[in-house]
């Protein structure tokens, strides 16, 4: 039974055929393949390997700034069980939001430890006070940050200022191996100092940050909670929106015209409400959680009107990583199984602009695969919890997790 998001349905009958690492052929007849490996799914669904669009792989501690002065040691080992549990619950891909850096994507890809397909952002780039500024109000500034370009793992961020600092920020996130660079682009949740309304950057400083992105071919993803910060942003020729939780009809609209998408993280803010504070968020995030998560649904119904795309995110720290599915039951409220799952393949690999290669399956896409007991186009809670459901993980043509066979 093979899952097509795009049509909105489940068809039967089909065989797939992968070799080094990609699709051959897909037919809906038998397909002669030598010496190839059968696998008979006796009935359950096929669907390509879903993609996570605002990921921080090494966010092992829900206490942002605590995080940041950790040994690198301890976040790294802390990390690897969260890129297995990304995999098992069937995201091959995962664009880091903040933090992971080439490092990450080679230890992957040597085999090091399991885990998704990595596009990684390196440390994200906040003015000073923004929501990358991790240091307690006083009265006196702190001097005590890492020093940009040394290897502070737990460090999601980094502090730049003015048009020349910021252009040289983002040339080196991109030296260093970023594959996107991303910039807090309004106040946020996780950091202390920051009002959610306020407005990060500006535009001189985006503009330049845009233009090193598109000079080394690639794009700026931008954290934004208003319209305020949103157009500013857009205007700016920012690609992605992150978040997006109080975005009006207009602001929407202008998403539209613009090409840019939209990457709601609902997940995070029904986790940090639920067990944020216990897990060791602090007091003054706590406070400001319940304003952008009542607006979480909401939002989402505004992009969709708008004809806004969307891609998935989920934005989970700590020990709440657990809850990365949670994303499809949230989203679920407003939105169809089939715009779920297109969000979470197609939508999202077109914005890694890797359209046809992942989130499909066709001949000459990756053999990102999932085999998942039921179909989620019908009944999407066979894709919730930690994989259960999803008897085997296929990446790049390598199985990962097996479950068929017991």
């Amino acid at each position: 039974m093979l899952v097509d998001p795009i049509k909105g349905h489940t068809v039967g009958g089909f065989e797939v055929l992968t070799e080094h690492g990609l699709i051959k052929e897909v037919s809906d007849k038998p397909i002669s393949a030598g010496k190839a490996r059968i696998v008979d799914l006796k009935g359950k669904s096929l669907m390509p390997g879903l993609i996570d669009l605002h990921a921080h792989v090494v966010a092992v501690d829900l206490n942002v700034a605590r995080m940041a002065r950790m040994p690198n040691v301890l976040v790294t080992l802390k990390s690897v069980p969260l890129l297995e549990g990304m995999l098992r619950r069937g995201f091959t891909t995962v664009r880091d939001a903040g933090g992971a850096g080439f490092a990450h994507k080679q230890a992957v890809d040597a085999g090091l430890c399991k885990g998704p397909r990595l596009y990684v952002s390196g440390r994200a780039l906040s003015q000073t006070g923004g929501h990358g500024d991790m240091r307690s109000r006083s009265d006196f500034i702190e001097d005590d940050l890492p020093c940009p370009t040394c290897a502070r793992v737990g460090a999601l961020s980094r502090i730049a200022d003015g048009v020349d600092g910021v252009r040289k920020a983002a040339r080196e996130e991109l030296q260093m191996g970023a594959d996107q660079i991303k910039i807090m682009a309004s106040g946020g949740v996780a950091s202390p100092t920051d009002p959610i309304g306020a407005v990060g950057f500006c535009e001189d400083e985006i503009r330049a940050i845009v233009g090193e992105a598109n000079s080394r071919g690639t794009y700026v993803m931008a954290h934004a909670y208003t319209p305020a910060a949103i157009q500013r942003a857009i205007r700016c020729g920012v690609r992605t929106i992150e978040h997006g939780n109080l975005v009006d009809e207009e602001t929407a609209l202008l998403m539209r015209q613009m090409g840019v998408f939209a990457i709601p993280t609902l997940a995070t803010y029904d986790a940090l409400a639920s067990e944020g504070e216990s897990l060791g968020l602090p007091s003054e995030s706590v406070q400001k959680v319940e304003r952008v998560r009542q607006a979480g649904l909401r939002s989402l119904e505004i992009f969709k009107k708008a004809g806004v795309k969307m891609g998935f995110g989920s934005d989970l720290l700590g020990d709440s990583q657990r809850l990365q599915s949670n994303e499809f039951r949230l989203r679920s409220e407003v939105l169809t199984a089939a715009e779920i799952l297109e969000s979470a393949t197609v939508t999202a690999a077109e914005v890694i602009g890797m359209g046809g290669r992942l989130g499909c399956i066709q001949a000459g896409a990756f053999a990102d695969l999932l085999v998942v007991d039921g179909d989620p186009l019908k009944d999407i809670s066979c894709l919730l919890g930690q994989g259960e459901r999803i008897l085997l993980v296929m990446k790049g043509g390598e199985i990962q997790f097996d479950r068929l066979s017991m």
